[in-house]
């Protein structure tokens, strides 16, 4: 999977700008608040139609502007799909092969891309929604029909969640019951993917931890979930404790995931190093298995991440995905970027501006 060319129209401070992209490396070097991130970003949206960095989206559009697009051509599997996100007055709108979607769930998948940036580290320390979120991105990109399962599952809580919140003598318990069996008929589809991708990224960020740790670590990713036993079960047990409360307590909402490394909680007891390594582990297994599941391998975006990196850190890094995945990597310098490969394009940024180095 390869982006030939970005066109970004009205997109931060990007008034208009077109840029044909190398098929192996490109490197954004400019100074911090200059829009080399931005570029990072644009890519992230167009591939998931939201941003990593905001949920606000009146933030994505250049001050003074009503309406932003992004484009590209991506070339799949020999043939070369033109895709298109744009903000307008009339909503989200995506278009694939130049028809638009009716569901954003059935655009997203068209363009795989893996984000690493320094609050990655959240995915390991942060908050078990960080670690939530990441799943929905990653599995959803991979198999659509989870964005389908997850949403009708997000739906469903939020109705029963305002359901319960209605006065005890007001609730009908066979209402109750409908909405149980939905909640269960979509939370076990989601936990079912969840646990598929779980297992698969464990097997090949075992290994690629291993090498990047030179064989003293041993990582283990479990995936904790929430419901320990029949999920109809579980919200039978708790619905006295709901209806108390008045919010669903158990269900693929409150899942989490733990990181094992030699048999040490890293979350809360793991050094930064630690905590790096399994980050830049899980980050390259999710290019082997989008390749795995998809046939293609996805595009790379490290966002001001190499220098979070020492040099053997970095080597590993490059010699793992350079001649396997379109790499984009923005920074403000090139100084401490080592064992850079030939086949490379180089983009200074400034204010907005994009000039290719020769």
């Amino acid at each position: 999977m390869i982006i030939s060319d970005l066109s970004l129209h009205h997109f931060r401070n990007y008034q208009e700008l077109h840029l044909d992209l190398d098929p192996n490396l490109n490197i954004f070097v400019g100074q911090n608040a200059q829009g080399k991130t931005n570029i990072a970003e644009s890519i992230f949206f167009l591939a998931l139609t939201r941003s990593h960095r905001t949920h606000t989206d009146k933030d994505l559009i250049t001050w003074g502007e009503k309406e932003m697009r992004v484009s590209a051509h991506v070339l799949k599997k020999n043939m070369t799909i033109p895709l298109e996100v744009s903000l307008t007055t009339k909503g989200r709108i995506a278009k694939a092969n130049h028809l638009k979607e009716n569901r954003l769930a059935d655009y997203i998948g068209n363009l795989n891309v893996i984000m690493f940036a320094p609050e990655d580290l959240a995915i390991i320390k942060g908050a078990p929604s960080i670690r939530r979120r990441f799943m929905d991105i990653e599995i959803g990109q991979i198999y659509p029909v989870y964005l389908h399962d997850l949403m009708s599952y997000n739906k469903t809580l939020k109705e029963r969640n305002s359901y319960l919140k209605f006065d005890l003598h007001k609730i009908d318990l066979h209402f109750l019951d409908v909405l149980d069996d939905q909640l269960v008929s979509y939370g076990t589809k989601v936990m079912a993917h969840r646990q598929k991708f779980v297992d698969n990224l464990l097997t090949i960020s075992t290994k690629l931890h291993d090498k990047l740790s030179h064989g003293k670590e041993k990582l283990v990713i479990t995936y904790a979930q929430n419901v320990k036993q029949d999920f109809a079960e579980a919200l039978r047990n708790a619905r006295q404790n709901d209806l108390f409360r008045k919010q669903t307590s158990v269900g693929p909402h409150r899942d989490d995931l733990q990181f094992v490394v030699n048999d040490i909680d890293i979350a809360n007891f793991g050094s930064q190093g630690q905590q790096r390594t399994t980050a830049l582990s899980i980050k390259l297994a999710e290019i082997d298995l989008v390749f795995q599941e998809t046939g293609e391998y996805p595009i790379l975006l490290l966002d001001d991440v190499m220098s979070e990196l020492d040099n053997q850190r970095q080597l590993d890094l490059l010699s793992l995905v350079i001649g396997k995945t379109q790499t984009f990597i923005t920074t403000t310098t090139l100084d401490h970027l080592k064992h850079l490969p030939e086949n490379l394009t180089v983009f200074q940024v400034s204010d907005g501006e994009i000039l290719k180095q020769d």
